[in-house]
């Protein structure tokens, strides 16, 4: 364990000093620090971009819900390649010809500054509490699941170790953040995935070895090995797809946090070759992390766990020798750090461009913005600990509860409103600004009352109806008074043909996918 603990160690030690050495210095403008004066290539915005969407919470919560529900799981992670399309194709060429730097300015754009500023705070309320508080909770779960024995040290009541170690997490991920904004994201960010794809394929070897190989995996876990699972099914049932496909558009189409490396690319070659490799990554995170679940279910057939979001850690713990824990425990907190450093600074910069320059001082400088940006950075880390007391109480309320869906679920209450944005933005002609906005605020309203009316339906099926429902508000009397946008020739922006194989190719694999794990 001691070894386990040196390895760790050494690799808070190299991240710090990667981001560090990519801290910002002297008069430092708003695009440098913000966007890393938009010279991104490929490589880092593919890297960059997967790093930051995969989370401690993926392979922890989906391996744990991957476990219960099996192959089923995987949807969450191959369907984004459906989002990750649309965004490369007609929401990214959008945001590029107008030089944007936050997904706010474009909306205020296509449909006014109350919808903009609307989405830019429940942005920075969305981020800074649920994403960031839940994040550093399966930090702090992680290392008082590996190090059981030797946590302990630092207070004996578990509550209160959980404590500790989040605040001990967020703080280091916020420092570099602050030194280096976008610039030491990515390099920090190449860095940790790098490091969490390799210990995720330590971990899934030995998982596929212990069970007895990849033919043992069809015989002894068949009743898991499918995408698709009854419409009746109470957390991840077939029809949920639609559901998903739509909230997909909003999260890899309108989300800055994941789009801001995109809109940071060297032009939109880069930029739309780096999402479509992204999309392909999202294959290789199935096998990382939903497949050794499905393979734990089948090694403890007998012995089942009582609680399902210990099952990556149960892995490691099980079938790693010293050292090689270690390592593994190095990609875990690397998707942890590449998630915690992209939320300080896509928070950091909604709050410098969309609310201090915007309407707290329009004449703010450079240097002004950079400095709001730092202690939005500050401010986001005491709200993400304080959330994450949340997440602790929600936890050890109930320790068989499946985290994951519960985070997805409360996430959606905003979410929902989020696709209705994108959508009327995107594929209307000139929708009123003040229906979009009202149907933006309601949409919460609505999300609520279906929750209540159709307790039983899944929320993913929910979701759909949600966005379905209060896109028609919208829709149907702009339609009626302006017609549809349908030519693609108007919509569609491609930068070369290699970017249309390839996003055809990804496009195909997703369909074939659906067919042959059905």
């Amino acid at each position: 364990m001691i070894l386990d603990v040196s390895i760790l160690l050494a690799y808070f030690t190299v991240i710090m000093a990667i981001g560090v050495r990519a801290r910002v210095r002297g008069d430092v403008q708003a695009e440098e620090y913000f966007l890393s004066s938009r010279s991104l290539k490929w490589p880092s915005i593919a890297m960059s971009t997967i790093a930051t969407n995969i989370q401690a919470g993926h392979f922890i919560g989906m391996a744990g819900s991957a476990y219960l529900y099996g192959l089923a799981q995987a949807n969450l992670e191959i369907n984004a390649i459906f989002g990750i399309l649309v965004a490369a194709f007609f929401f990214v060429p959008l945001y590029l010809r107008m030089k944007v730097i936050t997904i706010t300015q474009f909306f205020e754009a296509k449909l006014g500054p109350q919808v903009a500023l609307a989405y830019s705070v429940l942005m920075i309320v969305l981020y800074s509490l649920l994403y960031l508080g839940t994040a550093l909770f399966w930090a702090a779960y992680a290392i008082d699941g590996i190090f059981s024995n030797q946590v302990p040290i630092l207070n004996s009541d578990p509550v209160m170790r959980l404590g500790i170690l989040i605040v001990a997490t967020g703080v280091f991920s916020a420092v570099y953040t602050y030194l280096g904004g976008l610039r030491a994201v990515v390099r920090t960010d190449i860095v940790q995935l790098v490091l969490l794809v390799v210990g995720g394929l330590i971990t899934l070897s030995a998982a596929i070895h212990h069970l007895g190989g990849w033919s043992n995996l069809w015989t002894s876990t068949g009743d898991l090995m499918h995408l698709h699972l009854p419409r009746d099914h109470e957390t991840l049932p077939w029809v949920g797809l639609f559901g998903m496909f739509l909230l997909n558009l909003n999260y890899w189409g309108a989300n800055q946090v994941i789009l801001q490396r995109a809109l940071a690319a060297k032009n939109l070659w880069h930029a739309q070759i780096g999402l479509l490799v992204g999309g392909a990554l999202k294959y290789l995170m199935v096998l990382i992390i939903v497949v050794p679940g499905i393979a734990l279910a089948g090694i403890l057939r007998e012995n089942p766990l009582d609680d399902p979001d210990l099952a990556y850690l149960t892995l490691v713990k099980l079938l790693l020798p010293a050292g090689v824990r270690g390592l593994i425990l190095c990609g875990l907190f690397a998707s942890l750090m590449s998630t915690l450093d992209s939320i300080y600074n896509s928070v950091s910069t909604l709050w410098s461009v969309d609310i201090y320059k915007r309407y707290l001082k329009p004449d703010a400088t450079g240097q002004q913005m950079v400095r709001a940006g730092r202690l939005a950075i500050i401010a986001t880390l005491i709200a993400g600990v304080l959330f994450s007391f949340v997440v602790v109480y929600v936890k050890y309320g109930n320790l068989q509860f499946p985290l994951t869906h519960w985070f997805n679920e409360l996430s959606y209450y905003i979410k929902n409103g989020f696709v209705l944005l994108i959508m009327a933005a995107v594929f209307l002609v000139n929708p009123s600004k003040r229906l979009v906005f009202a149907t933006f605020l309601s949409s919460v309203a609505v999300t609520y009352l279906m929750n209540e009316l159709f307790e039983e339906m899944n929320y993913f099926v929910r979701s759909g109806w949600v966005i379905v429902l209060t896109f028609a508000i919208v829709a149907i009397p702009t339609v009626l008074k302006n017609g549809w946008r349908i030519r693609l020739d108007e919509l569609l922006s491609l930068s070369s043909r290699s970017a249309v194989q390839f996003g055809t190719v990804l496009l195909g694999s997703l369909v074939l996918c659906h067919v042959i794990f059905h």
